[in-house]
């Protein structure tokens, strides 16, 4: 055997190595296996130590919404995937808050608790599937990137079903955060009037190389294979925008929210958030002895007030900039 034989097995086994290993970050980071087609009796929900004082609050919100009156529409995603939500109507006329999950959740799991919110606001609530999650199409979830793509979507649904004078609130808990953040830095239509993300991590490659870490694993020996394996079996580029960056172009009053003592996602990164964010209107809220996603379960009373707070002053400039525009 010449060397050049050696050379040639010891590259295509390198090369062997490197797909694998990249597959397999493919399919623990971004895949997403088929679910059942239609909504199961049984309510599905994390560990109840993590949850401890709230978990069955949750499961009568999970009860609560299968019950209230409700339409669930599906629309077409700009890659033809299927995306389905169910729409809450608090009040005919009222603002509309399209509400986007976590990573690996689902809109009954995660948005449920925010349908009783949304009505202390007197806003209607659309909760949604995002792609590869709860009854939604898709096999690849990608940390917002192509989620904000559905935003608009859903945007563009609202205003064509409920009228062009409607006005629409972006919510996101953890990567709905995220998504909503990306969004952020997209056209906005008008009728967009604000943004509220909630525990939102500033980027896709500082939350995997966190958990990485959290692993007791080398983030930057394994986060080039995840990058490649987004690449190669996700054909999506990780690294392509932020939403620390889409938060340097939001034109829209956003409100960040976070749990004081999220380990999962950092409240810093809520902070950089903000200090990044380009609207003229921005507020930072964070919530002590909260966990990741659950800072209106533990504080209620101060969740929403920090929202009529931020809607009163959202709404002051909304008037003033139309009392600008008579003149």
């Amino acid at each position: 055997m010449t060397v050049l034989h050696i050379a040639l097995i010891a590259l295509g086994a390198l090369t062997i190595c490197v797909l694998l290993t990249s597959f397999v970050c493919f399919m623990k980071c971004f895949y997403s296996p088929r679910r059942n087609k239609k909504e199961s009796d049984k309510i599905e929900l994390p560990p109840s130590s993590y949850y401890d004082g709230i978990y069955e609050d949750m499961k009568k919100w999970i009860n609560d919404a299968r019950t209230l009156p409700h339409k669930t529409y599906k629309i077409k995603s700009y890659d033809g995937l299927t995306l389905v939500g169910n729409y809450y109507e608090c009040k005919k006329g009222a603002p509309v808050e399209i509400l986007f999950h976590g990573y690996r959740g689902n809109a009954e799991r995660d948005m449920s608790a925010a349908i009783e919110r949304c009505f202390a606001l007197e806003r209607n609530a659309l909760i949604v599937n995002q792609r590869a999650s709860g009854l939604s199409e898709g096999h690849v979830i990608t940390f917002g990137l192509r989620e904000r793509y559905d935003c608009l979507k859903w945007i563009d649904f609202v205003i064509s079903e409920l009228g062009s004078d409607v006005k629409i609130i972006l919510t996101g808990v953890s990567m709905g955060g995220s998504t909503v953040m990306l969004a952020s830095g997209e056209n906005l239509p008008s009728n967009v009037v604000c943004i509220l993300s909630d525990c939102a991590f500033s980027s896709a490659k500082e939350i995997i190389c966190k958990t990485i870490r959290d692993m007791h694993l080398p983030p930057k020996l394994l986060f080039p294979f995840v990058k490649l394996g987004a690449l190669l079996f996700g054909h999506f580029r990780l690294e392509k925008d932020t939403p620390y960056e889409a938060a340097k172009r939001a034109r829209v009053p956003v409100i960040f929210i976070h749990g004081e003592e999220d380990s999962y996602v950092p409240y810093e990164m809520s902070i950089s958030l903000f200090d990044a964010c380009g609207s003229k209107i921005k507020k930072i809220v964070t919530i002590p002895r909260a966990k990741h996603g659950v800072s209106f379960p533990i504080n209620k009373e101060m969740y929403l007030s920090a929202l009529r707070e931020f809607e009163k002053e959202w709404t002051n400039n909304e008037q003033k900039s139309q009392v600008d525009l008579d003149k």
